[in-house]
């Protein structure tokens, strides 16, 4: 049986609703925050809150950081640091422009000389532990061989790798032969991330690569929170019983975004994400009406109608 990690996704899998998947379905043995970022001269006031001891008690929270300069990584291991934490996760996967063109998340797998000097950052910590989440390359899926060496030399508790390129973002296929390519040449335990979305999805990787120290999921759990659950429990549910579970979660996570969000517009636009992508489970009518909901009361009638 995998461990099975909650991959981190930007304005989904914030602290509320990592603490509601625990409490609701678990299965999960670690989740891994939104990246905390170097932005304006300081650690994002949002990223802080969202790592804060006290909105994440008893979860089993591994916070994400994304860095391409050594001064800025060790800032971010100090603020991480001042929270208790004593594992830190280094975003080189996340392919989207805004990060990439800066040489944060996968834009600095073209860049061995910073992977090498965010790695001797990593050598100097005694008091944390690290793992690497990264992807094939940017622009070219042999990136990862001038990459791997350096990993292969640096203490890591692991190395999970999403077997596309940056500038495929979510696009494409996976490329399996890559993956098991760079598995070989690996000497971390590895993890897989990519294109999981049902319990036969990670038991034919589970198969396919037998020495797997585990499975990463991020959008497939958005649409099916209770993925892991029936993977651990060996019992597939229902979709009807996977939408009274997603339902379950909305209230939870409802009730808590009215304590924090003023106004309904605002409350809306926040609480209607939670569905972004469902629709393979709650079905496109229904998916499409919480959609096309134009106020708060419209929307809630449509969840209770779900």
């Amino acid at each position: 049986m995998l461990n099975i990690h909650f991959a981190p996704l930007q304005g989904y899998t914030e602290d509320s609703y990592r603490r509601i998947h625990h409490k609701v379905c678990g299965g999960i043995s670690s989740y891994y925050t939104p990246f905390v970022r170097w932005e304006h001269g300081s650690v994002r006031s949002k990223d802080k809150r969202d790592i804060r001891a006290q909105f994440n008690e008893g979860v089993p929270v591994v916070p994400q950081i994304i860095a391409s300069e050594p001064d800025e990584m060790q800032k971010l291991i100090d603020a991480v640091q001042s929270e208790g934490y004593t594992r830190i996760d280094l975003n080189m996967g996340c392919p989207f422009p805004l990060q990439t063109r800066h040489a944060h998340g996968a834009g600095i797998l073209p860049h061995p000389e910073k992977v090498a000097a965010l790695c001797q950052i990593i050598e100097k910590e005694k008091l944390i532990s690290f793992s690497v989440k990264m992807r094939l390359g940017l622009n070219s899926a042999d990136e990862w061989k001038e990459i791997l060496p350096i990993l292969n030399d640096t203490p890591l508790q692991h190395v999970t790798l999403h077997p596309r390129i940056g500038a495929q973002q979510y696009k494409g296929m996976v490329d399996m032969n890559s993956f098991q390519e760079f598995q070989q040449q690996c000497q971390h335990p590895i993890i897989y991330n990519g294109d999981i979305t049902t319990v036969d999805d990670i038991l034919r990787i589970e198969q396919q690569f037998p020495t797997l120290s585990g499975i990463m999921i991020g959008r497939g759990l958005l649409a099916r929170p209770t993925l892991a659950m029936e993977y651990a429990n060996g019992t597939a549910l229902t979709d009807a019983q996977v939408t009274s579970t997603l339902v379950q979660m909305h209230q939870l996570l409802l009730e808590h975004q009215q304590t924090v969000i003023p106004g309904e517009a605002a409350l809306l636009n926040k609480i209607r994400t939670f569905w972004d992508y469902t629709e393979p489970t709650i079905g496109h009518k229904a998916w499409k009406k919480l959609k096309k909901a134009g106020n708060l009361k419209n929307y809630l009638a449509t969840v209770n109608w779900i």
